[in-house]
């Protein structure tokens, strides 16, 4: 029976996976427009930042189009399908669940931040002001 679950839920991601991305590339947001010093600015702040995710994950694309919509460029990990990110998520953040956003600070200290809602909040507070 697990395997018969297992298997229905694989072909319901694998149908809707595609037509969730095709959505997202429909309607993709408009990001917010900078200068080009304040843009380098928050360029250089999201190097401290990487989100660990799955390419058809609704909440990643969630995420995804927050960070778009914010104009951030921060380092996309695809956990799904490279085994060092997946291992550096749980090494680090503890669980293999995503999204999960990687916040290293000025002091080298590390963060991992879990549940879409909160990373979206993260993200509103510390780039929506630039």
């Amino acid at each position: 029976m697990r395997f018969i679950i297992r298997y229905f839920f694989r072909l319901v991601r694998a149908i809707l996976g595609p037509v969730l991305l095709l959505w997202n590339a429909i309607t993709s947001p408009k990001g917010i427009i900078r200068s080009t010093e304040a843009q380098q600015a928050v360029d250089e702040k999201t190097k401290q930042l990487a989100l660990y995710q799955f390419t058809s994950c609704p909440f990643c694309i969630k995420v995804r189009r927050a960070m778009k919509r914010l104009s951030l460029n921060i380092e996309l990990r695809d956990t799904q399908h490279n085994p060092t990110f997946r291992e550096q998520l749980l090494e680090g953040g503890g669980e293999i669940k995503v999204p999960c956003l990687r916040i290293t600070k000025d002091n080298g200290e590390t963060t991992w931040m879990y549940e879409s809602r909160d990373i979206i909040n993260y993200l509103e507070k510390e780039f929506s002001h630039d």
